[in-house]
């Protein structure tokens, strides 16, 4: 039957047709990138008037060392001057002996499972720890072995025996196959030993570091002294606060964009949706999610960088174990608000705990299922990255996990941010949005600006696991 015929014999129009009087239903434009931004809603935001925000702090005597990085020559890890001068053994030497210390390190490799030092041995080699990771371990008063610590890379062990022998009090074992930069005791005596005054200077240093801690708290700040369960009229002792005399202080950072959008389209165009709305509220979210990123990875405020060294633990084994998030919660012990973790690190705990038969609870927040442990949310947020990037391909590969504490009033985690700029939309404090201008070719451009930082008021208030391996899975058979 050819097609004239079947048009003869319809009853009634055609959809395709009919369409052509219909009004489409439509939704706003679609943006797979957007995330739900739990972090931005889960933390304390205060408002900063002058742009500038101090810590104001009780002052540390015994600041800890941070953590080294090291440069690599022809395939070779060195380590440059300016880093070896943050080991307190070194600061107050001249930039000519550290270079001659710096060239004396020789390079170690090391496999897993090799011993490199054992408890009660005596101690002649510094360590520094350029790639990998070892365990300290040491023999518990019923004899059981009891794990002390995970030493990774840019940590180091063992300064004590460039000054003497004594017996070592722990073990050191290789988890993963490492490289080190090593100093031996006699290539120290040797390098020193015709500079009779920087041996007493580096001496006095070892010393003034052990009679200092009599002055110090368990944190390294000035001690409050007090006297307490005293008879009669004893002498109490006198006592100040001291202060840092140079706070940390934090400037409001900005991220902005420019958005352009050609005045017939918002002219001609605006119904069902407004075009000059639609454009900036996509232009909003990026910035909202790049202001997520810059508050986890900026290198000046961003969380993961702020975090202290001794704020820092290596997992156990690689993959995110209930025994990890515990001894995290150690770390963070003072009111925890939550965990922040990538979805897939999330997903690899959840397997750990799957494995041993302990299947973590979960909470609802904005409508959103939580899992928790021991009672901590654990939020996902994908700008922890997993090997440097937000979407992991082949779900495997390394990445970090934080835990919080937040707020002003507990000595935690805050943002900051601007409220009351000219052009700032209702809701969104700290975001201007300002008319650039018209040019020759009728295209407006619109500048967008969010204003923004983050503190983190006491060293104890962020933890960060390191080393998460979330590639792991196991054959629950």
């Amino acid at each position: 039957m050819n097609d004239v015929a079947v048009e003869s014999q319809r009853q009634s129009v055609t959809t395709s047709a009919a369409r052509q009087l219909a009004t489409t239903t439509k939704t706003r434009a679609q943006w797979a990138a957007l995330t739900p931004r739990w972090s931005l809603h889960l933390l304390p935001w205060v408002r900063v008037d002058a742009g500038t925000f101090r810590v104001n702090r009780v002052r540390v005597l015994d600041p800890d060392d941070r953590r080294l990085s090291f440069a690599m020559d022809d395939g070779r890890p060195i380590v440059p001057v300016t880093e070896l001068r943050q080991l307190s053994l070194f600061r107050s030497a001249d930039d000519d002996f550290v270079q001659t210390v710096a060239d004396a390190f020789e390079v170690e490799h090391h496999e897993t499972g090799e011993v490199l030092v054992s408890e009660g041995e005596s101690g002649d080699k510094f360590y520094l720890v350029a790639e990998g990771t070892v365990e300290v371990s040491t023999i518990g008063s019923r004899g059981q072995p009891l794990r002390v610590n995970v030493v990774g890379s840019g940590e180091y062990f063992g300064e004590a025996a460039l000054l003497s022998g004594a017996p070592r009090n722990a073990t050191i074992t290789v988890l993963t196959p490492s490289t080190f930069l090593t100093l031996s005791r006699s290539q120290f005596e040797e390098l020193i030993g015709a500079n009779p005054d920087l041996r007493a200077e580096i001496e006095a240093v070892a010393d003034r570091r052990r009679r200092q801690r009599a002055e110090v708290d368990e944190y390294g700040e000035h001690k409050i002294e007090t006297e307490a369960g005293h008879e009669g009229e004893p002498l109490l002792p006198e006592t100040f606060v001291d202060y840092e005399e140079r706070p940390r202080e934090y400037a409001l950072k900005v991220v902005q964009t420019i958005m352009c959008l050609h005045t017939r389209v918002s002219d001609l165009y605006n119904e069902p949706i407004d075009q000059l709305q639609e454009q900036l509220r996509l232009t909003v979210e990026s910035i909202r999610e790049r202001q997520e990123y810059e508050l986890i990875n900026n290198p000046d405020f961003g969380l993961l960088p702020a975090a202290a060294s001794t704020m820092r633990i290596k997992t156990r084994t690689g993959t995110p174990t209930p025994d990890d998030l515990d001894d995290l919660l150690a770390l963070v012990w003072k009111r925890p608000a939550f965990f922040l973790a990538h979805p897939l690190a999330i997903a690899a705990f959840g397997r750990e705990c799957t494995l041993r038969g302990v299947p973590p609870p979960t909470i609802t927040m904005f409508g959103s299922p939580f899992l928790t442990w021991r009672g901590v949310p654990l939020v996902p947020c994908d700008k922890l990255l997993v090997d440097g990037r937000a979407r992991a391909e082949g779900c495997s590969g390394t990445t970090n996990m934080l835990l919080l504490r937040v707020g002003e009033r507990e000595q935690g985690v805050i943002g900051l941010h601007q409220s009351g700029l000219p052009g700032s939309p209702e809701g969104l404090p700290g975001l201007t949005v300002r008319l650039m201008g018209i040019n020759q070719r009728a295209v407006a451009s619109y500048l967008v600006s969010l204003y923004f930082s983050a503190a983190v008021l006491v060293d104890d208030a962020l933890g960060v696991l390191e080393d998460v391996e979330v590639g792991l899975y196991h054959d629950y058979r």
